[in-house]
């Protein structure tokens, strides 16, 4: 099949590549392990008998590159030999069937340190002792001998990188936080972890396991050496509520609720999930700048695109969002025009949209917009617009924010205005313009003429910004110099809406200040500024604003650490503010 000719030379051509380089282990370089597929098994039943002929051929296709290491399959229970099924997840050592086939280890290829944050949605909060206790009981009760986190750095989706609805930080709850910075006391509470398992690494991989109970809801695992007389033992309290005193060999142990001790010698406590010797951290944000001043500001209103018969995309039908701009921009302007002679008192604007967002402009004014979110797939925007007699321009911004990142047959995903009408509130008489004459633009002017970069700010005219605030469709732009000193640095957007910032020329991603929580918050509003991307003086910000906002209250600051004195327990965990 042809996907499967330009799969398998996508893959040949990475495993030349590393080869090339040395870096398979076999080669004597860093890589143990090649993975092939990821996660297929969710969208397996979606392609009937072809799914599992895939599975399989993908899997010696793989085998037959010869890289002489391994190869895995996430979350593939029918991984074919030799090639490794493995586990995804937050609880694989609840939720993973263990290996297909005897010869496999047991492999935690994924272990969710969070999760991703979309717009609209709350940060993901696991704590460090649900992570250690989890980690213990896959190496326990699984036998693990391989735990990968997913993420232990978090991250940045700069530019457009992001996937649909998906924030710009990425990750940031993870044991070293979006900026590489600590966070405590998970990160210390997992390298105690750590520490503790490579203090009997060999017991654990070498000696007869066994299990029995301690209780109605505790239990143990051993780990015996035969030869060596080398003993570990797990001693676990599934127990959520309560403690719990247990007898193990003639020795009374204390376990804490939901808690793994590890005996590296079958008889001292080396390690307790839940207790954390660690102590907290917060993160410190200091404002190095504030630009407040409007005479630090120009600003410049992009184009609103009309309906011009030399236009050159036309459709009598609406067109489908991403195939129109393949990924060239986020925005796609959907254009039309018409005659307006019927009666139509209180006319009302009715577009069904398959996108994230939709602009709408009436005669070049904007009249209103409408969002779905991660969850919705569609929404519907109604509203109100005032009607020319005679000729109107209807002008509608359909915008995503980022593009679908999972499921099967992606290709045929839709996106994009699915139906748009004009109706009349006090009759039933309605426009329906699904079936019309469409003129289509990808991207916004500013876009085209990278006006983002220093070299092309000359190609748009720039004023000053007072009749700017709170406008649709608006780029901003100002200069700064870099705070001294090494710290991380983020950009304050709480007082902006909805856009995209640039740093020098570099997308520091897009931002959606204005899509608010169910506790009534954003998302995210500090936006990473990498110092890579900084020189000492004179860096240009460039701001793209859709809906409105007040560029006199961002802030440039810088992010550093501090230890909190309070002592803490592994049940007391202080609420600390991300921004």
């Amino acid at each position: 099949m042809d996907i499967w000719f330009y799969m398998q030379n996508f893959t040949t051509k990475i495993v030349n590549l590393m080869k090339s380089e040395g870096l398979y282990a076999s080669q004597g370089g860093p890589i143990i392990l090649s993975q092939i597929e990821n996660e297929y098994q969710n969208v397996e039943a979606a392609f009937h008998e072809k799914g599992p002929a895939y599975v399989r051929w993908a899997a010696q296709m793989a085998v037959d590159l010869q890289t002489g290491v391994p190869w895995v399959m996430c979350k593939q229970t029918d991984a074919p030999d030799p090639v490794i099924n493995t586990c995804n997840g937050m609880q694989c050592g609840k939720t993973f069937g263990g290996p297909n086939s005897p010869n496999k280890p047991s492999m935690w290829t994924e272990n969710w340190t969070s999760f991703y944050q979309v717009y609209g949605g709350e940060p993901y909060i696991r704590s460090a002792e649900n992570i250690a206790f989890h980690v213990a009981l896959f190496i326990a009760r699984m036998n693990g001998s391989y735990v990968n986190y997913y993420m232990y750095h978090g991250g940045t989706n700069f530019g457009r990188t992001s996937s649909a609805y998906v924030i710009t930080g990425y990750y940031d709850q993870a044991p070293l936080d979006e900026y590489g910075l600590l966070r405590q006391p998970k990160w210390g509470h997992l390298k105690q972890l750590h520490a503790a398992f490579r203090n009997c690494s060999t017991t654990l991989l070498q000696g007869m396991r066994t299990n029995f109970s301690l209780g109605q809801l505790q239990e143990a695992y051993v780990f015996q050496e035969e030869s060596a007389e080398r003993c570990v033992a797990f001693l676990i309290n599934n127990d959520e509520k309560t403690n719990a005193t247990v007898q193990f060999r003639n020795i009374s142990y204390y376990l804490m609720p939901r808690s793994i001790s590890i005996l590296p010698d079958c008889e001292k406590v080396l390690f307790n999930t839940a207790k954390v010797n660690t102590s907290y951290n917060k993160r410190i944000t200091r404002s190095a700048q504030i630009f407040d001043s409007v005479d630090m500001w120009k600003g410049s209103k992009d184009v609103i695109q009309n309906f011009e018969p030399t236009i050159s995309l036309q459709s009598d039908t609406l067109l489908e969002h991403m195939n129109v701009t393949k990924d060239e921009s986020d925005y796609l302007w959907y254009t039309m025009r018409f005659q307006h002679n019927i009666s139509c008192t209180e006319p009302v604007l009715r577009v069904e949209s398959f996108g994230h967002v939709t602009h709408a402009f009436v005669n070049g004014i904007h009249t209103g917009n409408a969002h779905g979110s991660h969850d919705t797939k569609q929404f519907i925007m109604e509203i109100p617009v005032l009607l020319n007699n005679g000729s109107n321009n209807i002008s509608l911004l359909s915008v995503m924010v980022g593009l679908p990142d999972s499921g099967a047959f992606l290709e045929s995903k839709f996106a994009g205005l699915k139906r748009v009408e004009i109706h009349c509130n006090k009759t039933d008489q309605f426009y329906n313009f699904t079936n019309y004459a469409w003129g289509y633009q990808v991207g916004l002017l500013g876009e085209k003429l990278q006006i983002y970069r220093e070299e092309n700010l000359d190609n748009i005219e720039w004023s000053n910004i007072e009749g700017y605030f709170n406008q649709s469709l608006t780029w901003y732009k100002t200069f700064f110099n870099a705070p001294v000193g090494n710290d991380p640095i983020a950009l304050n957007l709480s007082s902006m809406a909805k856009g995209e910032a640039w740093i020098n020329g570099q997308s520091i991603g897009r931002y959606w200040v204005s899509f608010l929580t169910s506790k009534g918050k954003p998302s995210q509003t500090m936006y990473h500024v990498p110092r890579s991307f900084l020189k000492d003086s004179e860096n240009l910000l460039v701001l793209l604003e859709e809906v409105g906002g007040n560029p006199l209250h961002i802030s440039l600051n810088t992010i550093s650490l501090s230890s909190l004195s309070e002592s803490t327990s592994y049940h007391q965990i202080p609420s600390i503010s991300l921004e």
